[in-house]
């Protein structure tokens, strides 16, 4: 049964043996809700008991069972198709809001020309003065297509001073509390789900600017992100994703005057990389890489056809949030470890 939303925006949980994390995050999720939003669990085939759970602790938050569990993307995509709302937002299970986290979002998509998603500000809940791997800031991709964010770049997360409150224009947005117009979403093709997981919220922001909106990041909201529940961080799943995924995402939505150099450079630079690994004894990193290669070009059939899909989509592409230069020489060969340093200034919002 489709769930038609009663306010114009649905929180969208995506759960899978979650409950841990609904204890500790769902309260103050429902709370903050009022009249603002509807909440809407989706339960991944979870074989706990987490959706008996959410059904006799917050009735008022709407079940949605999937029977399948399709992983993180493929999960969402199938859900999303049953939701009906003006303005989704996709919130993963280990994020905990924060008092007045939901206005300041729903403000921009409102009144903001042009703007199909957002992001709040996320820092990490471990250590919570910090930004957050996956999102921190707002999202970047530089000429290379090597992805960072403003507050981490690469490893090193930057402390929160309040130095990246002001609401700019970015490339990509974390699909750990990305909010998006519904309409938009489904027009574009929605998530990857052959993409799995990891860097399927870039493609999606990637097609959305092709096809000539815009994406924010409203500092004015904060969230707090657990990390690593997913995909753990640092693991060989990860990393295989890491790079597979990336090549994916290149070959799907990067303009075709680019395409064939770039894609010839990247298989370079990823081979500096492993040689990098090699050399520090990571054996089996080295072997993910090249496995992650492999299952790219293995299924390049499937992935060109991703591309003819994504490519339809496209008319008047916005570039803002292409950052012009090389991050990976600017961080190891220039020593530019914050966003700051690279003396780069994103459009304002």
């Amino acid at each position: 049964m489709p769930i038609n939303c009663i306010q114009d925006t649905a929180v969208v949980i995506l759960s899978y043996n979650g409950r841990k994390w609904h204890e500790q995050f769902l309260p103050l999720i429902v709370s903050e809700a009022n009249s603002a939003y509807d909440v809407v669990l989706a339960d991944n085939a979870s074989t706990d008991d987490t959706a008996q759970w959410v059904s006799e602790n917050f009735p008022a938050v709407h079940l949605l069972r999937l029977p399948v569990n399709r992983g993180f993307t493929g999960g969402y995509v199938a859900a999303l198709e049953q939701i009906q709302a003006k303005y989704y937002v996709l919130l993963s299970a280990d994020f905990e809001v924060t008092r007045n986290w939901f206005p300041p979002l729903h403000q921009a998509m409102t009144r903001i020309p042009n703007l199909a998603a957002c992001q709040p500000k996320i820092r990490y809940w471990r250590e919570r003065e910090s930004f957050e791997y996956a999102g921190a800031a707002g999202g970047f991709i530089d000429k290379w297509g090597y992805l960072f964010c403003r507050g981490r770049i690469f490893d090193t997360l930057e402390k929160d001073l309040g130095q990246y409150d002001d609401p700019i224009e970015i490339f990509w947005a974390t699909g750990g509390c990305l909010m998006v117009d519904a309409a938009i979403y489904h027009q574009i093709g929605g998530l990857d789900a052959d993409m799995y997981a990891h860097m399927e919220e870039v493609d999606l922001c990637w097609r959305i600017k092709n096809a000539g909106y815009r994406i924010g990041y409203i500092g004015d909201s904060t969230v707090f992100h657990v990390g690593g529940s997913v995909i753990s961080y640092g693991s060989p799943q990860k990393l295989f994703y890491n790079y597979r995924n990336n090549l994916v995402l290149l070959l799907k939505n990067e303009r075709s005057s680019r395409l064939l150099w770039l894609m010839s450079w990247r298989l370079i630079l990823d081979g500096v990389s492993a040689l990098q690994l090699l050399s520090k004894g990571q054996w089996k990193s080295v072997g993910t890489i090249f496995k992650a290669h492999m299952n790219f070009y293995g299924h390049l059939r499937l992935w060109l056809r991703h591309r003819k899909q994504a490519q339809s989509v496209v008319k008047v592409p916005n570039s803002e949030g292409r950052y012009p230069n090389s991050i990976v020489w600017a961080y190891f060969a220039k020593g530019l470890k914050t966003f700051d340093a690279l003396n780069w200034s994103p459009k304002k919002l």
